[in-house]
């Protein structure tokens, strides 16, 4: 019998999402003039306020607070109106040394083999669903709000827009796990107010569906669009109205949106938040790894659907478990606990051995902080950071190292595919 399953996604104008961006605008900095630096800030915010708390160990120095005020600015929060914005708001700032007993678990002489920065599981997921080897329902989520930020930003239609959004889809599957069709899609977007509520509404509404999501479905694979039929349900602003929002509306804190994060509810998620935390914190680099290994799994043809875990103990250097779940979709003759077997030797998992794979000790982490860290495009950027105290830095690096297909053909060797 066919089944619905949903996902969501929120913008980068979200309260939890400003948060996440302004904890790993502030990584990034101190990974640029310091690589070594150890990190773990959270962010809270809210009306006319950021807080910013954690523990850092690094050799340079950071201007939080002009770093929280340029991200609030670059994200849409310039205006006085929305009792939120990067030039007025308070920073509040509460970070101080790592803890040592921390970091004695963590550096090693032998830097390969540091431990790890923190006990815990982490999981990784791929399946065929989409291109990028991403359940459906997340993937459209994400498309819609990148879509809507893109028209907010153009400035040329639905110009009543403000920063913070949400979107939800629902897929209808067959019962062997196929997508049907596209069953509901909610939109919840921030606007001015600028009629009577039920004109207002039905104003909105009506540009949702015919402004938005055209330029959303241009821009899909046709076995995707072929799921969009003229039966679909929409919620556009179900409480009929939106204007109070971001920070002002809905207090935000750094790691609330995990999932929106990973893979939208389907696979697992080990509990572990990645924004603010450098790549010596497992809960990041090796949910990244898991990630890297499932999708290359997947792409090589060892299954259709693959969840990976890692486990690990703080201070120690390998996993203390790796567990593969094909969903009985493989195509190898192989049981799940012989996959993982094979994955432990094709793949180095020591936190360092991740590091210096995925070149995590790098300013790559603003970029993730909105519309999901999983299933994005990997590519080359140049970033510029300049401070006050140790001049002009220019850094050429890769982002989303970790979607890259670069073991295929090693898997496909390893697995005789």
């Amino acid at each position: 019998m066919s089944y619905l399953f949903t996902s969501e996604s929120v913008s980068e104008g979200h309260p939890d999402k400003v948060a996440d961006q302004i904890s790993d605008a502030l990584l990034d900095e101190f990974l640029a003039f310091d690589p070594d630096s150890k990190v773990a800030i959270e962010t809270l915010v809210t009306t006319g306020q950021v807080v910013l708390a954690g523990e850092v160990k690094s050799e340079t120095y950071v201007d939080v607070q002009e770093t929280a005020r340029r991200v609030i600015n670059e994200i849409g929060y310039t205006k006085a109106a929305y009792r939120f914005d990067g030039d007025s708001c308070g920073v509040l700032t509460a970070i101080h040394e790592q803890s040592p007993d921390i970091n004695r678990g963590v550096d090693r002489a032998n830097k390969m083999e540091q431990g790890a920065g923190d006990q815990g599981m982490m999981f990784g997921y791929a399946c065929k669903e989409t291109d990028d080897y991403m359940p459906l329902p997340l993937e459209l989520s994400h498309r819609i709000l990148m879509e809507l930020a893109d028209v907010r930003r153009e400035g040329k239609v639905m110009t009543y827009l403000r920063p913070d959004s949400k979107s939800q889809v629902t897929i209808e599957y067959n019962d062997d796990n196929s997508p049907k069709r596209v069953d509901t899609i909610v939109v919840s977007t921030q606007h001015d107010e600028f009629d009577a509520d039920e004109p207002m509404l039905a104003k909105i509404k009506a540009d949702v569906i015919s402004i938005l999501m055209p330029r959303v479905i241009e821009k899909l694979p046709e076995r995707v669009k072929a799921l969009f039929g003229d039966d679909i349900i929409y919620h556009v602003n179900p409480t009929g109205k939106f204007v109070i929002g971001g920070p002002h509306g809905d207090t935000g804190l750094t790691g609330r949106k995990i999932i929106v994060d990973t893979y939208g509810g389907r696979g697992a998620h080990g509990g572990g938040a990645f924004s603010g935390k450098d790549p010596s914190k497992v809960d990041r680099s090796a949910a990244y790894a898991a990630r890297h290994i499932a999708k290359n799994l997947v792409a090589a043809g060892v299954a259709d659907e693959i969840l990976v875990q890692l486990a690990y103990a703080i201070g120690v250097a390998k996993p203390v478990g790796i567990f593969v779940n094909t969903f009985g979709t493989a195509n190898v003759k192989l049981d799940d606990g012989q996959i993982a077997q094979e994955v432990k030797e094709l793949f180095d998992l020591r936190p360092a051995a991740i590091e210096a794979q995925l070149k995590l000790r790098n300013p790559i982490y603003r970029e993730t902080a909105a519309y999901g860290h999983m299933g994005r495009t990997p590519r080359t950027a140049v970033k510029v950071f300049e401070s006050p105290y140790f001049g002009r830095v220019e850094k050429k690096v890769e982002l989303f190292t970790w979607e890259k297909l670069d073991y295929v053909d090693q898997v496909k060797e390893c697995f005789g595919l």
